[in-house]
């Protein structure tokens, strides 16, 4: 007898030029009153995990990994033990031009994919407002 299987969720990435330095960019994606600007209604930070709150929705995660400046990746919490998912924050700076790149890796479905880009081009251009870029 099988059962019906889950979709699978295929790793993606995204790209923005950030006009910021990647300290005050690196701000805004590690704090919760850094993220709370751009990411999410409200964040608060209890037992080590980020609780994100949207309009009455609450989601967790927890902060896996953290490279000061360079790169930050958060795990929702979930009830699925068997989830490797992940979504990631880097800053890449252009040694030569010291331009700023924003890599955003997250997962979702093929049928999810589309709809979450909608979603992180919005967030990214609500951050970009709010440091000036």
């Amino acid at each position: 007898m099988k059962t019906a299987s889950v979709p699978k969720k295929e790793k993606y990435q995204l790209e923005f030029e950030v006009h910021s330095s990647p300290k005050i960019l690196f701000n805004y994606l590690s704090t919760a009153s850094g993220l709370e600007e751009w990411f999410a209604d409200r964040v608060n930070i209890r037992d080590g995990e980020f609780i994100f709150i949207w309009e009455g929705s609450e989601a967790r995660a927890k902060m896996l990994s953290r490279k000061d400046n360079q790169l930050v990746r958060y795990k929702w919490i979930t009830d699925d033990k068997k989830d490797e998912t992940f979504f990631q924050f880097e800053i890449l700076t252009d040694e030569i031009t010291s331009d700023v790149a924003l890599i955003i890796t997250d997962f979702a479905t093929e049928e999810e994919k589309a709809e979450n880009t909608l979603l992180w081009n919005s967030q990214i251009h609500n951050l970009m407002h709010h440091i000036g870029s």
